[in-house]
């Protein structure tokens, strides 16, 4: 079975357990309800975003809050989406104040949306980071998860994230990309703001992120980023 290493981003999840005493209150994690649907829809352009689906986190996973007609979809995710096989990755998901909103193409919501929300189910559970990476690389391997069809696309588009990160943030292109490697793009690092592949390298799930304008950052008309 191949590795597969999630596309970025989602945070974890609900009331501190057993299994996993690490993870904040579940309440960390939620949003004010037209709060999330605006940062959601921030994501993307409103060509794009005001005809889409935009989905919300609740206690068992994302529902959706408004239904779209051009078959993409926008929500914020939370750390969980940050969950990969790689063991430097796993501190995300207990972060409850990561926020990154994004806006799945069509193609992006039938077959990488699918995982996240996975993640998301799996993380409210309070399942350890390893057994969410595990977990969702066998629903795919199973047939569980839907197969991935080609170049999907994602964007990021939104000023008001919280990705955690220390380094500048630019607006920028979610590309997954089957197979791809880094150096196909020209080896750079994933701090040079040039295209890079920024997880699963040369995997079914490789993800290449493309910063564009910072011009083209889109502010959310949202009153608060917490619940």
């Amino acid at each position: 079975m191949k590795t597969l290493i999630a596309p970025l981003l989602l945070i974890a999840s609900l009331t501190a357990s057993a299994k996993d005493p690490r993870y904040p209150a579940f309440d960390e994690y939620l949003m004010n309800r037209e709060d999330e649907i605006a940062l959601a829809r921030s994501a993307a352009p409103a060509t794009v975003s005001d005809r889409a689906t935009v989905k919300v986190m609740t206690r068992t996973g994302y529902e959706v809050a408004s239904q779209g007609s051009n078959g993409s979809v926008c929500l914020v995710m939370r750390g969980w989406s940050g969950v990969t096989f790689a063991a430097d990755s796993h501190h995300v998901a207990y972060d409850s104040k990561l926020r990154a909103p994004i806006c799945f193409d069509p193609r992006a919501a039938r077959t990488i949306l699918p995982q996240e929300e996975l993640r998301a189910r799996l993380g409210l559970q309070a399942m350890p980071p390893k057994e969410i990476a595990a977990a969702v690389a066998t629903a795919y391997a199973k047939g569980e998860l839907p197969q991935l069809e080609g170049v999907a696309f994602g964007y990021m588009w939104s000023r008001d994230q919280n990705l955690g990160a220390e380094e500048a943030w630019h607006p920028h292109m979610m590309i997954y990309a089957p197979y791809y490697e880094n150096a196909m793009l020209g080896g750079h690092s994933p701090s040079s703001g040039l295209p890079t592949v920024a997880a699963n390298e040369g995997s079914p799930f490789a993800l290449v992120v493309v910063a564009v304008n910072d011009e083209l950052a889109l502010k959310s008309q949202a009153r608060s980023n917490h619940h």
